[in-house]
């Protein structure tokens, strides 16, 4: 299942829909974004019978982005039963994201 951009209004939704879901906020300027943006496509292929992947871009999005206090972007979200269980912020290895996708499951 390929990454979907969502926004504000199916967020909740995507969220609860799924076991485990991973929510990637970021915006189109900032530069850590697009470096954790690739390895997000990865992992959605390497969990996709898994895991959602999700991404919601935070100037379209932000009174959404602000009532998840999310400060700082890139953040990764993540999601298990509905229920926010970790989170990331900032640019990480490829590696320790994997990790992170790995405890939801």
């Amino acid at each position: 299942m390929p990454v979907r951009e969502i926004g504000s209004g199916e967020f909740d939704k995507f969220t609860s829909g799924t076991n485990a879901v991973v929510v990637d906020v970021w915006a189109p300027w900032c530069g850590p974004c697009r470096v954790v943006s690739p390895i997000v496509d990865r992992l959605s292929e390497k969990y996709k019978e898994k895991v959602s992947f999700g991404k919601m871009n935070s100037d379209d999005n932000g009174e959404k982005a602000g009532a998840l206090g999310i400060m700082s972007i890139p953040t990764l979200l993540f999601y298990k039963q509905g229920k926010l269980v970790d989170r990331i912020v900032g640019a990480y290895p490829e590696e320790v994201i994997d990790e992170h996708v790995r405890r939801l499951l």
